[in-house]
């Protein structure tokens, strides 16, 4: 690894973070301005190093393809003042690796995130969401569409992936929370993290015992099978990666889609009226709101071209995805919600041998939800006024804090 860039100069504007609290479901502002300039702005990062920040679509696409960009350190830490950026990556962390190590992993990983795979997993999911309207039916008065619904429903998912018994769910949640929070107490980090790899710790020790027909268990079998067999540590890292990415990010896209539709009724009735719009209207929440809020680090390892501009090696280089799903030269009228754009090129799961792996179960997920939620509960509406509705801008992933509903009991829309 080329030597670290150190500092920012004191002259430099800083990292955009902050949302305009009366367009909450849009990027920074100042990125519009950043794509509007020629070249790569060089900006302050609150982790105290400067960075070049790429905004435009097609350069973030060719920035998270290069292969001498590195991502060693985690993938957000530069919006986190006081972080590390220099800590040595340990093995199974498929986030942060590159070259033959990552796609080793990547290759045994692959086969659980096939598309038949994830399509067998389509009645399941399906049960799932009716269950979880069934229970809102159920309850009188204002719920909280968050922890009743949005939150249990990938939980439940990846849960059932892992092979993660379910009632741990409350324990992990919580120390997820923690986890991926910009400014959490350096104290409360440590703790949570120490209890996330003990739990998971004891879960991979289970399955080394006693492979199981789930994802962890097949996974062990596989690596055995081909002479690669994995170690604990590689297991239980690689185990966390994907319980946080699995429930945290889609029960945020969840919540916040519910509250962006919500805020735009013409949009709302299309999906209601046509349940199959589903599928277009998933992929443009996704660009629309990016909830990978503050775009990914990388470092270069050697002297790179980006865009017209060369970086030389040792620098850092951001990529915002939100930004590039924002270029009006690639989804005209980005600023609008459109769901039946085709809106499949988006940058939403990044882009390149990063791009998220469970993407098609994310899809496949939200597209219930979309499909079953609305048509069910039609009079859904939020229970508080707009201007209550708290949102995650403290953390990595965007959404809302808590989403209080109700709906008309005589719209009640039976299976």
């Amino acid at each position: 690894m080329s030597e670290t860039t150190v500092g920012a100069r004191p002259d430099l504007a800083g990292f955009p973070t902050a949302r305009d609290p009366r367009c909450p479901f849009d990027p920074p502002a100042e990125y519009t301005e950043l794509r509007a300039q020629e070249g790569t702005a060089s900006l302050s990062c609150p982790v105290g190093v400067e960075a070049r920040v790429v905004s435009r679509y097609d350069d973030v696409r060719a920035m998270l393809s290069n292969p001498q960009l590195s991502s060693h350190a985690a993938p957000s830490t530069h919006v986190v003042a006081g972080g590390q950026l220099d800590r040595p990556v340990s093995p199974g962390s498929l986030l942060h690796m590159d070259g033959p190590d990552h796609a080793r992993l990547r290759r045994l990983l692959t086969p659980e995130f096939t598309v038949k795979r994830i399509q067998a997993m389509r009645p399941y999911i399906q049960r799932l969401v009716d269950d979880h309207v069934d229970a809102l039916l159920a309850q009188t008065g204002p719920v909280d569409l968050v922890s009743e619904f949005a939150l249990p429903i990938p939980s439940l998912v990846i849960c059932e992936l892992l092979g993660v018994d379910y009632a741990d769910r409350d324990r992990f949640q919580r120390q997820t929370a923690v986890l991926i929070a910009t400014n959490s107490d350096p104290a409360a980090l440590e703790q949570a993290n120490l209890e996330v790899v003990g739990f998971m710790t004891q879960l991979v020790l289970g399955k080394l015992a006693a492979p199981g027909d789930d994802l962890l268990g097949r996974l062990i079998v596989r690596a055995r099978e081909s002479g690669q067999e994995l170690s604990v540590e590689e297991l239980v890292t690689l185990g966390i990666t994907l319980l946080i990415a699995g429930h945290e990010t889609t029960a945020n896209m969840i919540g916040l889609s519910t509250l962006a539709l919500l805020r735009q009724p013409d949009q709302l009735e299309a999906l209601r009226a046509d349940p199959g719009l589903a599928g277009t209207a998933v992929d443009e929440m996704l660009r629309y709101l990016s909830i990978v809020q503050f775009g990914v680090l990388r470092q270069a390892t050697g002297d790179v071209t980006v865009g017209d501009e060369t970086v030389k090696a040792g620098e850092w280089l951001v990529a915002v995805l939100s930004a590039g799903n924002r270029d009006e030269s690639v989804f005209p009228d980005p600023d609008r919600i459109d769901l039946r754009r085709e809106a499949t090129a988006h940058l939403a799961f990044g882009y390149g041998i990063h791009q998220c792996l469970g993407q098609q179960l994310a899809r496949v997920e939200l597209q219930e939800v979309f499909a079953r939620l609305h048509q069910r509960i039609p009079t859904l509406r939020l229970a508080v006024p707009f201007e209550e509705v708290e949102f995650k801008d403290d953390a990595l992933v965007y959404g809302v804090k808590a989403l209080p509903v109700t709906w008309d009991r005589a719209g009640e829309d039976a299976r």
